[in-house]
């Protein structure tokens, strides 16, 4: 049996491996489900279960790399049913910036969208194409009509992100507001549940399909 498998959301995909490798973790497995259930969060615990159902008698522990992401609960239902651990938080957007700085900031503007790294990357295909806004740009107000700003929650200090970040801010019509994080929570989770299984000396990881 290997020892680890973490079930994260394809979004995160890239920053797990530089926090693995950063921290020179081994001993972990990473599987992820598509990033384009951030538009269908409906979707998320069952496919969730079906991931856990094809690794569970393949691994001492597994782990879900995810947050409640839209789902009311439903995620949380199917976690306790299969006696796996997750991260904590509501989005991504909380455990990277922090419980108390995330809500200091949904305090301070209610009306506030986010973006990480990897919505500002991929922000045309999730965001733009992904809600139809190529090709019905008048959706853009029934979607957005109710924010006043764009939060980009930066894990890495990338010029280029930052500038894709405030044209993403204009096309949505909205005021932009940079602000770096790092990996915040998503860094002290992965090292955690890799040390909780570290007795055993080195051990390599891979990444699954």
């Amino acid at each position: 049996m290997r020892p680890l498998l973490i079930i994260a959301c394809g979004a995160l995909a890239r920053e797990i491996g530089w926090v693995t490798e950063a921290n020179g973790l081994t001993g972990i497995d990473l599987t992820c489900l598509p990033a384009e259930l951030h538009n269908r969060p409906e979707r998320i615990p069952d496919e969730m279960r079906r991931k856990i159902d094809a690794n569970q008698d393949k691994y001492e522990r597994i782990v879900a790399l995810y947050a409640d992401c839209g789902t009311g609960g439903l995620l949380d239902d199917v976690l306790r049913e299969k006696n796996v651990e997750r991260i904590g938080g509501a989005h991504c957007y909380a455990f990277y910036a922090g419980d108390d700085a995330f809500e200091a900031m949904q305090e301070d503007e209610i009306g506030t969208f986010y973006l990480t790294d990897y919505l500002v990357r991929f922000f045309d295909r999730l965001i733009v194409k992904g809600l139809g806004l190529d090709r019905h740009p008048e959706l853009r107000d029934a979607y957005f009509g109710n924010y006043k700003r764009l939060t980009y929650l930066a894990q890495t200090e990338d010029t280029e992100l930052q500038k894709q970040a405030q044209k993403a801010a204009e096309t949505l019509g909205l005021a932009y507001v940079y602000r770096f994080t790092g990996y915040g929570g998503l860094g002290d989770f992965i090292v955690d549940q890799a040390r909780k299984g570290d007795d055993d000396g080195a051990r390599d990881h891979r990444i699954l399909a």
